[in-house]
């Protein structure tokens, strides 16, 4: 496999600062776009320098919140000045992280990424799009957001995947000169999951007791796409690469 040079969309961010580190180990050159970097794919500043002599695209950019609409605005512009740039500058490809169960969202932040799987397969860049469980990185997140020292986690099902495992699949995706440029009609979106089936309250859990936080598990009827993530809208199809390593393994790593 050549070196290229590929430039990464939210590379400062919980995914793409893994696939700045693959790409970088793999003997890439890396031009890493975010805001940190002075590059903005809402604005445009800085974008038509930063792809300049780009090959691929890898996006990684996501929304901060889990507004709908907000989130739905932010993937329709940034995939319309990512495609538009990229084909000024002669890009082969563009390569996209998505959520696994978005197909099945009709609400909130899944939705918003049905919109931009849907918008980059539309736009002039042969689009790749990936789809990844939850990240064990995000059971943090569910506690960071707790009030007090009792955190109330959603029981939903799920195959949690480490953020480095989707960034490796991702990189993979992105530069195999032999993939097809676009999904043939009919052809399953590939996902990448963990190796196997966990319950997100149990791995908060896991977590709350080294940080000294007790996790209840509530059922979070009253957030959007919660039917669908109660009923395993959450958990990966049969076409799906499982890799590890499991919660639990992966928590054991960390300081």
């Amino acid at each position: 496999m050549s070196a290229d040079r590929i430039a990464v969309a939210g590379a400062t961010g919980r995914l793409g600062r893994h696939i700045v580190d693959v790409l970088t180990e793999r003997g890439h050159e890396v031009v890493p776009m975010s805001r940190a970097t002075g590059v903005d794919v809402i604005t445009r500043e800085g974008l038509a320098e930063a792809l300049t002599g780009v090959r691929t695209i890898i996006d990684a950019a996501s929304w901060h919140a889990s507004d709908g609409d907000a989130a739905t605005e932010f993937f329709r512009t940034a995939t319309r000045n990512l495609h538009d740039a990229g084909r000024e500058a002669g890009v082969a490809r563009i390569a996209v992280a998505s959520i696994i169960g978005n197909d099945r969202a009709a609400t909130g932040f899944g939705a918003a990424q049905q919109v931009h799987e849907a918008a980059n397969l539309a736009g002039p860049l042969p689009a790749r799009i990936l789809r990844a469980a939850q990240f064990h990185e995000f059971v943090g997140q569910l506690l960071d957001w707790r009030q007090g020292d009792v955190a109330h986690v959603p029981t939903w099902p799920s195959q949690l995947v480490a953020a480095r495992t989707v960034a490796e699949e991702l990189v993979d995706l992105a530069t195999d000169e032999d993939a097809p440029g676009q999904p043939a009609p009919g052809t399953p979106i590939p996902e990448i999951a963990g190796p196997r089936r966990e319950i997100v309250a149990e791995a908060a859990a896991l977590l709350g007791a080294r940080r000294g936080i007790t996790v209840v598990g509530v059922d979070s009827s009253d957030l959007p796409g919660s039917e669908v993530a109660a009923a395993g809208g959450l958990l990966p199809n049969p076409h799906a690469r499982l890799a590890g390593p499991t919660f639990a393994e992966w928590l054991a790593t960390q300081l």
